[in-house]
């Protein structure tokens, strides 16, 4: 890919330990996007965040990006966690659409697919996990917290864990870097206009390494940043705007966002 070749989508995944998921994980991603029409127009990329990896995924993270042209490797300077990851991932994204994933292979790069046919409808399509497979106590913390970020700033979605999204460029560069962001990135979105779906989506059991949140970080961690973001919401700025023009000519129209 040149430096002037804009991908049509760029594909987020941070990764943290992960290194028995990387290289299928690639390879899936790889099949999936070069068997897609619009990649006949234009390339797509892949951005592997390496979020403080110590187990060996740094260096298959290296050897992947001397194979496939179409994969980027950034690396940060120390384990930050997933919000920093993709907010990393988003300020190097170069593509027209972004996608994100996590990179544990509990998800199927294929069901972006499904999302894809609402992105030319909606700003950010979020994946719904069915038949989730995870352990009693992980689904159970994550119900709870559904239905308390949805009590307080009803963004709508049952899901918002679900990594498997997919947003238009103009969202991401309008979402306040903050800790713990990606928990509210359908509310985040909403609020400055933009509007948000859900689809449903596969899930599938861990086949390798360890999971990287447990309950207390899905309940308690994120109650400040829970009603933060609603006190955002209450003093978000969204408002369209209109230029004077001279007399015989028309104005111009700016929409915010």
């Amino acid at each position: 890919m040149t430096s002037s070749t804009k991908p049509w989508i760029s594909i987020i995944v941070p990764i943290k330990d992960e290194r028995d998921n990387i290289q299928p994980l690639a390879s899936q991603l790889l099949k999936v996007f070069e068997g897609r029409p619009e990649s006949a127009a234009a390339p797509f990329e892949i951005v592997l965040v390496d979020d403080g990896s110590t187990d060996g995924s740094s260096r298959i993270l290296d050897t992947l990006t001397a194979q496939s042209p179409s994969i980027r490797v950034i690396r940060l300077d120390g384990n930050h966690g997933q919000t920093a990851a993709f907010d990393a991932g988003f300020r190097q994204a170069r593509g027209g659409l972004i996608a994100t994933m996590d990179g544990d292979l509990q998800y199927d790069p294929s069901d972006f697919s499904k999302l894809l046919a609402y992105s030319d409808r909606y700003d950010l399509v979020c994946g719904k996990r069915q038949a989730r497979h995870d352990n009693l106590v992980r689904r159970l913390s994550s119900r709870i917290a559904n239905q308390v970020r949805n009590w307080v700033v009803h963004d709508g979605i049952s899901d918002t864990g679900c990594s498997l999204k997919i947003f238009r460029k103009a969202v991401v560069d309008r979402l306040p870097p903050f800790r713990n962001m990606h928990r509210f990135f359908p509310a985040l979105a909403k609020m400055y206009g933009f509007t948000v779906t859900e689809v449903p989506v596969q899930h599938f059991p861990r086949a390798h390494g360890l999971s990287k949140y447990g309950v207390g970080n899905r309940l308690f961690v994120g109650l400040y940043d829970l009603f933060a973001v609603r006190w955002m919401q209450k003093r978000c700025l969204n408002y369209t705007m209109k230029e004077v023009a001279p007399p015989g000519q028309a104005g111009h129209e700016v929409e915010h966002p």
